[in-house]
């Protein structure tokens, strides 16, 4: 009798352990956890995926400045943060143009000097860090077209 009830202490026991893990698997499939961003596992994420050709010109110390004025153009526009506001209003384009402009300012006013090319490698390597974590989406669709600019 006591080793009945034993067993059916520890069938109920397994049985809520599992509905536990269940709920939690479920509710983790419908809403996966946010992706955490490690600058320094970025970075070294980078170094060793830059581009060869961009590597050989580069300093460990010139990635490490270029991805840090990366982080501060995602800051003003408002895509990285700390926490209190998951979803920036309206969607944010990275890793175009206007970040590489940025970025030589920037580079410029500390007195360093990049080329674009090096710089749009980088923030490649980081854009491609950043999809593999999950903490940048897809690439934006192009706008629609104006069926009225046309004309």
């Amino acid at each position: 009798m006591i080793v009945f009830v034993g067993f059916l202490v520890f069938g109920v026991v397994l049985a809520i352990a599992a509905a536990l893990v269940v709920r939690e698997a479920n509710r983790m499939s419908a809403e996966p956890p946010p992706a955490i961003f490690d600058p320094d596992e970025a970075f070294e994420w980078v170094v060793q995926h830059v581009p060869d050709d961009v590597a050989a010109t580069l300093t460990p110390d010139d990635v490490r400045r270029i991805l840090d004025f990366q982080l501060e153009y995602f800051q003003r526009r408002g895509v990285s943060g700390n926490g209190n506001s998951p979803h920036p209003p309206g969607p944010v384009v990275v890793g175009g143009s206007e970040t590489v402009d940025y970025i030589l300012e920037r580079a410029a006013s500390t007195g360093e000097a990049y080329l674009p090319e090096q710089i749009h490698a980088v923030i490649e390597t980081q854009l491609t860090y950043l999809r593999a974590i999950g903490a940048v989406g897809p690439q934006a669709p192009p706008p629609p077209s104006d069926p009225d600019a046309q004309q």
